[in-house]
């Protein structure tokens, strides 16, 4: 750990750092804008959030080079809220938001993103790619007449298309002659100029809204502080809330991937709170983790805390010193950029795989890409992980076996293997016969584990079939803690202290 942050101390680092976080806060704008927009709160709410979420979760958070702003997939939350009780609310759903947040850090709730399975994670990143690209086509439609959007025609069109292509290229192969520079800030530079005095017609950061302001200022959220405000605020809270670090602990996990490092969850859960809560007293309407601007930083040499916190720094000046500079860079341009991390984020490898991997995770994966695209982060990773879940339980259920032998003085053994747990009852109760097994069976757990309550029960339940027949039955090397919660079987339970297995059974104790 000291070593990697002495590496980022070096000047070479820090230049890479600086220069990738000003080419991230160029990419920032149009995205706060649109998200303001989509959430109906004022501009300078989303754009506070992109600075201040960036610049604190920068130091506080658990992964150096994740870059945090306000974000479309919370967003959509919050529209609801304020559209129904206004802006204050949701500036008090913010605070509370964040609180949710540190608890979650502080109780250690970070480790469970290790249950997400990998074709989850496949999903995840192919859909949200998905999505970055869906958003840009929206840049492409102007309103006629009646406000309706429609696709743009003639010159327009081909003047946006042409900055997008010129974008692309010099972002694609610039970087075959020099790093020194992140191409995706010389590829905006560029074509900004070339915009200006060439005097080419095309929508520029300014067509989208002013971002001129000042400095945000503390403020607590003006509403009723009584119990019915918290009901209202506090479902919105728990939502906003799992979304933010379900997708920033994605997002930081695929970072750890690219960058063979690795983060720390529980504290990214808490500075993500403590970058909402305060976001929350000063008018910002709170975010997360943003995978399309974590993949600009990463791929333009951003790898330190300086490079989110340069991004937050460049994002107020721009605010505050230089926002008619900012408002001519043409939009084409910023899209070009995100159509370079949409092809760098997908997981093109996936189509290889597809037909290679087992059809349930294929399944898993296509289900995850398809629900990120039509509903939100959040629905699409639990429903992943709960169908992975299922399907886990479905094939560990059909793998527990038993070897039977008969001793040379008539008893029977049967040598269990695989796991018993809820699914695996029905075919761990088809491996026995009690009526027709000799009078001294030995039912052999030394291959076998014992998962749940389930399991246990079903134990019981054979033993008991035995004794109602007259057998006697030797259940051997079960572990202390199941011979602990069986109610009926513990007696016939054979104790072997140094052969018996160790482990805790999921489970309450039997009454």
């Amino acid at each position: 750990m000291v070593q990697q942050i002495t590496s980022r101390l070096n000047p070479s680092a820090m230049r890479a750092d600086i220069l990738s976080g000003l080419t991230v806060a160029l990419a920032l704008v149009p995205e706060a804008v649109a998200f303001a927009l989509i959430a109906q709160v004022p501009i300078t709410a989303g754009l506070y959030a992109a600075f201040m979420v960036g610049m604190i979760t920068a130091v506080a958070g658990g992964r150096p080079g994740m870059i945090s702003g306000a974000t479309g997939a919370l967003a959509v939350v919050m529209v609801a809220l304020v559209v129904q009780h206004g802006v204050e609310y949701l500036f008090a759903t913010v605070v509370l938001m964040g609180i949710i947040q540190v608890l979650a850090g502080a109780a250690k709730l970070g480790k469970f993103i290790r249950m997400v399975p990998h074709p989850v994670m496949l999903g995840f990143v192919n859909g949200l790619a998905i999505v970055i690209f869906l958003a840009q086509l929206n840049q492409f439609k102007v309103p006629d007449a009646d406000g309706v959007l429609q696709w743009m025609q003639g010159v327009e069109m081909i003047t946006m298309l042409s900055i997008v292509g010129i974008t692309m290229a010099i972002i694609l192969i610039l970087p075959r002659f020099t790093t020194a520079i992140p191409s995706a800030l010389v590829a905006i530079v560029v074509t900004s100029l070339a915009t200006i005095f060439l005097e080419l017609d095309t929508r520029t950061v300014g067509d989208l809204a002013s971002i001129g302001g000042s400095l945000p200022s503390f403020a607590i959220p003006d509403i009723p502080y009584n119990w019915e405000t918290f009901k209202i605020i506090l479902p919105y809270a728990i939502t906003l809330a799992a979304i933010g670090l379900i997708e920033s602990l994605l997002t930081m996990s695929l970072i750890d991937e690219m960058t063979d490092t690795h983060g720390k969850a529980n504290r990214e859960c808490a500075g993500q709170g403590v970058a909402n809560i305060a976001t929350g007293f000063f008018g910002g309407m709170g975010g997360c983790a943003m995978i399309g601007q974590s993949m600009i930083n990463i791929n333009s040499g951003g790898r330190g805390r300086l490079s989110g916190f340069s991004a937050g720094l460049f994002l107020l000046s721009f605010i505050l010193f230089a926002s008619p500079l900012i408002e001519r860079i043409p939009v084409a341009a910023l899209i070009g950029v995100m159509f370079i991390v949409v092809i760098k984020t997908f997981e093109w490898s996936s189509f290889r795989i597809l037909n290679k991997i087992p059809r349930h995770d294929a399944f898993v994966l296509i289900l995850v890409s398809v629900v990120t695209v039509f509903t939100d982060l959040a629905m699409a990773v639990v429903i992943g992980v709960i169908v992975a879940s299922l399907v886990f339980a479905w094939e560990s259920a059909k793998h527990i076996t038993a070897n039977v032998r008969i001793n040379n003085d008539g008893s029977k053994v049967y040598e269990l293997h695989g796991l018993l747990f809820f699914g695996s009852i029905k075919y761990f109760r088809d491996l026995f016969t009690p009526q027709d097994d000799p009078d001294d069976v030995t039912i052999e757990f030394i291959g076998s584990r014992v998962l749940d309550h389930s399991g246990l029960q079903a134990i019981d339940a054979l033993a008991e079939r035995y004794t109602a027949l007259g057998k006697t039955l030797h259940l051997q090397h079960l572990s202390e803690e199941c011979r602990d919660l069986l109610s009926k079987a513990g007696p016939l339970v054979e104790v072997n202290v140094k052969e018996d297995p160790k482990y805790h059974v999921a489970t309450d104790a039997l009454d």
